[in-house]
Formats: C-alpha cells, sequence, structure tokens
C-alpha cells in the first residue's frame, strides 16, 4: 500500500528501506556504545573491576568483527528483514536478560557473545548491501548516510544513557535501549524490503 502510494507519488520505495536501515544501524550504534556508560554503575553494584567488565565489551566487539564477512552471505542467504529481525532481537534480549544478572559470567554471555552476535549480523556489511540493491545513481549518498548513522547514534544515545543511569540507575538505560530496539523491530518489519 506505501509502495503504491509512493510510486504515485514518483518516490522510489529505497529511500523508505534506507530510513529504516538508518534507524536501525542509528539505534544499534547507541546501544552498542551504552556498554562504556555502563562500567561505572556495574562496577559499584557488583564490585567487578573494569578490566573484568570490559572482557565483555572486548568479545562484543570481536564477534562483531569476526561476523562481519558472514553477514553479507547472511542478508543474500536470508533476506534484509529476517536477518534484521534476528540481530536485533538478540541485541535487544541480551540487554533485556542483563537486568536480571547478578554474575560476572552472565555479562559476559548476555552482554559479550548474545548482543556481539546480534551485532555481528548487521555490522557495516547492512547500509553497503542496502545501497546495492536499491540504487545506481545514489548509492554513495546512501552509503554516506549509513556511515553516518553509527556516529550519529552514539552521539544521540550516549548522552540520553548517561543521564537516565545517573538519575534513575543503569536498569533504566537498559530499559530504554529495549524499548528502542522494539520499536525498530516494528519498524522493520513493516517497511523492510530485500529488493
Amino acid at each position: 500500500r506505501l509502495a503504491a502510494t509512493l510510486q504515485r507519488r514518483h518516490v522510489h520505495y529505497g529511500w523508505v528501506v534506507v530510513g529504516v536501515t538508518f534507524l536501525t544501524m542509528l539505534v544499534t550504534a547507541g546501544a552498542l556504545g551504552a556498554g562504556g556508560v555502563l562500567i561505572v554503575p556495574l562496577e559499584k553494584e557488583f564490585g567487578w573491576s573494569t578490566a573484568e567488565i570490559s572482557t565483555a565489551i572486548a568479545l562484543r566487539i570481536l564477534l562483531y568483527g569476526l561476523l562481519g564477512p558472514f553477514a553479507a552471505a547472511f542478508l543474500n542467504r536470508f533476506g534484509l528483514r529476517p536477518v534484521v529481525v534476528v540481530a536485533l532481537v538478540m541485541i535487544g534480549g541480551g540487554y533485556l536478560l542483563s537486568l536480571f544478572m547478578g554474575e560476572l559470567w552472565q555479562l559476559i554471555v548476555l552482554r559479550g557473545v548474545v548482543v556481539g552476535v546480534g551485532s555481528g549480523l548487521t555490522a557495516l556489511v547492512l547500509g553497503a548491501t542496502v545501497a546495492t540493491r536499491w540504487f545506481t545513481h545514489r548509492r554513495g549518498l546512501v552509503v554516506g548516510m549509513m556511515t553516518a548513522s553509527s556516529a550519529t547514534g552514539q552521539l544521540v544515545f550516549l548522552p540520553i544513557l548517561a543521564s537516565l543511569t545517573e538519575a534513575f540507575g543503569w536498569r533504566a538505560a537498559l530499559l530504554f535501549i529495549t524499548a528502542t530496539l522494539v520499536i525498530v523491530i516494528a519498524a522493520v518489519l513493516l517497511l523492510m524490503r530485500d529488493r
């Protein structure tokens, strides 16, 4: 229905997919940047050292990088929507379950492995895949927009997460991240198309 309306107005549906992808990358970048904001509150509450907490962050970054090449294969094999939804559910689930953690190994599994695999499924190849599938003439513009979304996500989300953590505690920040991920999942399910 939306595609037909846009077509009548001579608007390429690819711009809708770009918007959803931009939103996805913006929110996931903000969510992934939360680790740094939450180090001190986790140290205070659980008594874990910075090095121990950083193990989860390092593992997430490692998995993000290692899964990047496979993410492109998954996107091509299974399609944009299923892979992106699985990635967002993993990231959101990892953060949501972190609300109930009490042991260091739970932090490492949830925020290192689960969030790491989820973030690796989209990595930077999502934006390039959308640009390649939907655009020829404006591909460079689209890739530039996708690149900007990651930096913008951290710029927008980190001050919000820091404020929430300071005012209401680290769990409030995780709830905010999870809520935004649910909104993005809904947008992906409604609007994301492969080609």
